[in-house]
C-alpha cells in the first residue's frame, strides 16, 4: 500500500523498502523519525523552490544522511557524514543505480553540515541539507503549509529533539574530535566539553612550517 504524508509519496519500490530496513536497523528511534523527515521535509522544500527530484534517491540521502553517528556504522578516522555517504553510495550501486546518482545522494550526504554550497548542486544533492536546516534549524518553515507541518510531525513526533539530536551528534563525533575541524560540530563537542581544544584556522596559518 502506497504511503503518503504531506501530501508526498513514499516510493513503493524494493530499493525504498530495503533502504528502510537498513536505516531502521541501525538507528535508534529518533534518528529514524529525524531521517524521514528529512526527506519529506527536504521534498516539500525542493518542491516549493520549484524543482524536481528523483524520489527515490532524495529518500536515500534522507534516511542515511546520519548513518555515520550510529553504531554499525560509524568509523574513526573520518566525518561521519562521509560515513553515511560512503553507506549511500554502495548501496545505490548494489540497487542498479547509476555511478552518476549515486554520486549525487554520497554529495549531498558528505555536504549536509557545509552551508549554502549544496543548494548551487543537483536537486538530488540539495535536498538532504534543505531536510537538515529544517528539522534541525527551523529554516524556511515558512515555506511550508501550517498544514503539511502537523502532517510530517504527526508520523514522526520530534519529543524533546533538540536535546536528543545534540547528544547524538556528540556521542558520534566525541571520539573523533579531529574530524570536527572546520565544521559546525566542533561547537557540539565544545558545548558538551568544556576541556574540548578547538583547532583555530588562523594559529595553524601563522604557525605552519613555512617560514616567513
Amino acid at each position: 500500500m502506497t504511503e503518503k504524508i504531506a501530501g508526498i509519496t513514499i516510493p513503493d519500490t524494493e530499493l525504498v523498502r530495503e533502504a528502510t530496513a537498513l536505516a531502521a536497523e541501525a538507528a535508534d528511534e529518533a534518528i529514524f523519525s529525524h531521517s524521514r523527515r528529512v526527506f519529506l521535509w527536504g521534498t516539500l522544500q525542493i518542491q516549493a523552490l520549484g524543482r524536481d527530484v528523483d524520489p527515490e534517491l532524495a529518500y536515500v540521502g534522507g534516511l542515511f544522511h546520519d548513518l555515520g553517528l550510529t553504531n554499525k556504522y560509524r568509523t574513526s578516522n573520518q566525518r561521519f557524514e562521509v560515513d553515511g555517504a560512503d553507506v549511500a553510495y554502495n548501496f545505490l550501486r548494489e540497487h542498479g543505480r547509476s555511478d552518476q546518482d549515486a554520486r549525487a545522494v554520497w554529495l549531498g550526504i558528505a555536504l549536509h553540515t557545509t552551508p549554502e554550497i549544496p543548494l548551487h548542486l543537483a536537486p538530488e544533492t540539495a535536498v538532504v541539507t534543505l531536510g537538515v536546516e529544517t528539522d534541525v534549524l527551523g529554516l524556511n518553515l515558512d515555506r511550508i503549509t501550517a498544514r503539511a507541518r502537523e502532517e510530517v510531525v504527526a508520523a514522526h513526533p520530534r519529543p524533546n529533539f533538540k536535546q536528543t539530536i545534540l547528544q547524538a551528534f556528540y556521542e558520534g563525533m566525541r571520539d573523533r574530535p579531529e574530524t570536527t575541524f572546520g565544521t559546525m560540530n566542533d561547537d557540539v563537542l565544545a558545548h558538551f566539553d568544556a576541556s574540548f581544544p578547538r583547532e583555530n584556522f588562523v594559529d595553524i596559518i601563522q604557525n605552519n612550517a613555512w617560514p616567513e
